[in-house]
């Protein structure tokens, strides 16, 4: 793929608060990242929104097989091309538009300090993709999003990234930052997930659907889901009793298999 160039005039770059640009400055941290014990020299790596590439730098030093950076803010790119031109290619793109990973092998991994406007779409992004190829995604959310994605059942931070999330992979927290390790300082701390793609999973035919599933029940997450679940089965009792659910429950006293067992009800429906 071809590197892209940015035009010649270019204002100053600063973080944008409109791109929920933050980052990550501490030599520390970023050291702590790239010592993952998931890097390799066969390892390809992807790292979404650069920035001012102070994470591609020392994962260059990582010596991968091949580094790609997606970046969509074309201030940024001038600086970009100058410091890794012919270390790294550089996509010039919005990642939530990005579709061209057959140009990835299996073993890649996939990293990101994400911005935190969009960081929920990114990651749900992966989850819906059925042809999933990469090793890993090792991810920097805000705090308050991490802790909605490892949330457990009838926990309050339980909802629809927690059972997508779950149903996908098998992710771990790695550890936590700081709100002075980024640069402009947000008012919340970060942490840093890794997740991996489950060997085996609820099998469902299309991811689309579990999401659905989940949206139409969490839109009425203080509601009993009698009412959700009549909607989706079209009231057809035989299927809802099969289904054998206390339909007294709340959205958030579903577990992720239950979840999983509704969208395959679902997709039933849908085929016959």
């Amino acid at each position: 793929m071809r590197q892209l160039i940015l035009q010649k005039k270019l204002i100053k770059k600063r973080p944008k608060k409109s791109l929920g640009q933050n980052f990550l400055i501490d030599k520390n941290i970023l050291k702590r990242i790239v010592e993952i014990n998931i890097f390799n020299s066969e390892s390809e790596i992807i790292e979404i929104g650069p920035g001012t590439g102070n994470l591609t730098d020392y994962l260059i030093k990582k010596k991968p097989k091949k580094i790609f950076i997606i970046e969509k803010d074309k201030d940024l790119l001038k600086n970009l091309v100058e410091k890794f031109s012919g270390k790294a290619e550089i996509i010039n793109k919005d990642i939530l538009k990005f579709f061209e990973y057959q140009i990835f092998n299996k073993n890649t991994i996939v990293v990101g300090n994400l911005p935190y406007n969009i960081s929920s779409q990114i990651l749900v992004k992966f989850i819906l993709d059925n042809n999933f190829r990469f090793r890993a995604l090792m991810f920097m959310f805000q705090k308050e999003m991490a802790n909605r994605i490892l949330a457990k059942v009838n926990s309050k931070d339980y909802g629809r990234l927690s059972i997508l999330s779950n149903w996908k992979f098998r992710v771990k927290k790695l550890f936590d930052i700081k709100a002075g390790s980024f640069n402009p300082r947000p008012k919340v701390e970060s942490s840093i997930l890794l997740f991996i793609e489950k060997t085996e999973k609820f099998p469902i035919r299309d991811s689309k659907n579990l999401e659905k599933i989940t949206r139409i029940l969490f839109n009425q997450r203080r509601k009993k889901i009698r009412k959700s679940i009549n909607y989706i089965f079209k009231n057809n009792k035989k299927i809802i009793n099969n289904l054998n659910l206390n339909l007294d429950l709340r959205p958030q006293n579903l577990d992720v298999e239950t979840y999983c067992n509704i969208a395959s009800k679902y997709e039933e429906l849908k085929t016959n």
